[in-house]
């Protein structure tokens, strides 16, 4: 990946482009988390209108083992999104390049952790469910803060549920008969520019969740391990202009 191209994607310095880039990768990144882990822990983690909706229904008909379930679930994705946000924080009131990256290196590393440990970790129970779960949930819920606060909530990449919805209103207007358009009243007109990037998104969330599976289906838990790569191949061009910086500082 070229250094500058790597560089915008990742760095302080946005553009549209780069937002949709990355949007584009994390999507695949999503997806290939959502259904990998699917098969690993019988459970999608970041479908939290699901996990709500079942808290609900268990609540009502008194199966207090699937709130607690769900709980556990919906706090691990809070706490990510959080964590996000006190990484991206902290990086930005010190004027840091890597404001974006950091999270995504942190997600890097915790991935690490599920590929090598996560036999072992599906038998410790965490927080109402096994800490795999929780787990799955905190990444999904970091990475969904990171590209909601880099794109100003312009880009959704860990469900798709919202980008469909968005893709069916661009439809609405591609299909739309502007009998009477004119001066006094435009013609109602489709963005087509944005209905290609959410459909792209969704594309990149389903390609991701096959290749996901089949990599967890072959390779089992070490499959979490590759998307680390993907994910640092990201981040790290400015993580390293950071370092790079900080060390220019301490010698002079």
């Amino acid at each position: 990946m070229p250094v500058n191209y790597a560089r915008n994607l990742t760095g302080h310095n946005r553009t549209s482009r780069g937002n949709r880039h990355l949007g584009f990768v994390l999507a695949f990144v999503a997806g290939a988390i959502n259904a990998g882990g699917f098969l690993a822990v019988r459970q999608y983690t970041s479908h939290m209108t699901g996990i709500v909706s079942s808290m609900a229904d268990s609540l009502v008909l008194g199966e207090t083992t699937i709130v607690l379930s769900g709980l556990g679930g919906l706090i691990s994705f809070l706490m990510g999104a959080a964590s996000s946000a006190v990484m991206i924080n902290y990086a930005r009131r010190r004027h840091l390049q890597s404001e974006y990256a950091l999270p995504l290196l942190y997600e890097a590393a915790l991935l690490v952790c599920f590929g090598l440990l996560g036999a072992r970790l599906a038998m410790i129970e965490g927080l109402f469910v096994p800490i795999t779960v929780m787990l799955l949930c905190y990444i999904m819920g970091l990475q969904n803060a990171v590209i909601t606060k880099l794109s100003k909530m312009e880009i959704r990449t860990t469900h798709i549920t919202g980008v469909v919805t968005d893709i069916g209103i661009e439809l609405g207007k591609l299909f739309y008969w502007n009998r009477r358009a004119g001066p006094a009243q435009p013609g109602v007109m489709a963005n087509r520019e944005r209905l290609r990037v959410l459909t792209t998104l969704v594309a990149c969330f389903f390609t991701g969740g096959v290749l996901g599976a089949l990599g967890f289906k072959y390779l089992g838990y070490a499959s979490a391990a590759l998307l680390s790569l993907v994910l640092v191949a990201l981040a790290a061009v400015p993580a390293i202009d950071d370092l790079r910086k900080t060390f220019r500082h301490r010698a002079n």
